[in-house]
């Protein structure tokens, strides 16, 4: 099953548009795993598996990981989503974009050496540095298009032929790199009146939502301004508020509890 088949049956199933981040930072964790040689895997596993019946998607960033050099906990738990929470994707956020045989390498990396289902891509090298990306019809391509960070509008907000680029590229990517129906976007939640002009240019493509949470985005103005006709087509996307709802013993109840919150939230206005 495709990603994007795989995504819609999770949000019809499960009734949820929470997309759970995986963030990790020991510095963070409980003290139980105080010593723990396996703690980054260990500590998203639990949160995983707390947090798994209010989950559309698990989005494990890579830097996260790599900085800790945790590359096999990521496998491992990419894996251990798949076996223990089948139908729930896996997002890498990564963030690639590169020409020719690099970017052929972080299709492997993402999909072959990490086992995840879709993976965030930045465009901003061209067509020809995501393509092969876009030729894994089974697998999904996040296209970057407005951030939820302060300063997106240095260059996603430059006009281009009397439009902002981050316009441009939503519809490049809805109108023409789309040919397998395997890509979404990043639209910020920060960005309320942004997310609703790229939902009108893109139809149903699908939105990853950022900034919600920590952040400080408004869950009933993504909500609005986002959703498709049915009432999905959003990732809303939180790490920090639902990893570290709890630095104590009841570190991954309190994970649920967020995630769980968060997902009524959502549904009250969809």
């Amino acid at each position: 099953m495709s990603f994007m088949q795989t995504l819609r049956n999770r949000w019809q199933q499960a009734d949820t548009l929470v997309c759970v981040g995986l963030d990790p930072e020991p510095a963070k964790f409980p003290a139980k795993f105080t010593g723990d040689s396996d703690a980054v895997f260990a500590f998203n596993r639990d949160i995983v598996d707390a947090t798994a019946d209010y989950a559309c998607a698990f989005k494990p960033q890579i830097a996260h990981f790599a900085a800790l050099r945790a590359e096999d906990a990521l496998t491992r738990l990419i894996s251990h989503i798949h076996a223990r929470h089948p139908g729930i994707p896996v997002i890498l956020d990564s963030k690639r974009g590169d020409i020719g045989s690099t970017a052929q390498h972080y299709v492997s990396e993402a999909f072959e050496r990490h086992g995840a289902d879709a993976v965030t891509v930045n465009p901003y090298m061209g067509r020809d540095s995501v393509q092969p990306f876009l030729d894994r019809a089974d697998r999904g391509v996040v296209v970057l298009c407005r951030t939820s960070n302060p300063g997106a509008g240095d260059l996603q907000d430059l006009s281009v032929d009397g439009r902002p680029l981050y316009q441009r590229v939503a519809e490049k990517v809805a109108h023409e790199w789309n040919g397998h129906g395997n890509c979404a976007l990043v639209v910020g939640a920060t960005w309320p009146e942004q997310l609703r002009e790229v939902r009108a240019i893109v139809g149903d493509v699908p939105f990853l939502v950022p900034g919600v949470g920590a952040q400080g985005g408004d869950v009933e103005a993504v909500v609005g301004n986002a959703k498709t006709g049915d009432g999905t087509g959003l990732l809303v996307s939180s790490s920090r508020a639902i990893l570290y709802a709890s630095q104590g013993e009841d570190y991954a109840e309190a994970a649920a509890t967020a995630a769980k919150t968060l997902r009524d939230q959502i549904n009250r206005y969809r």
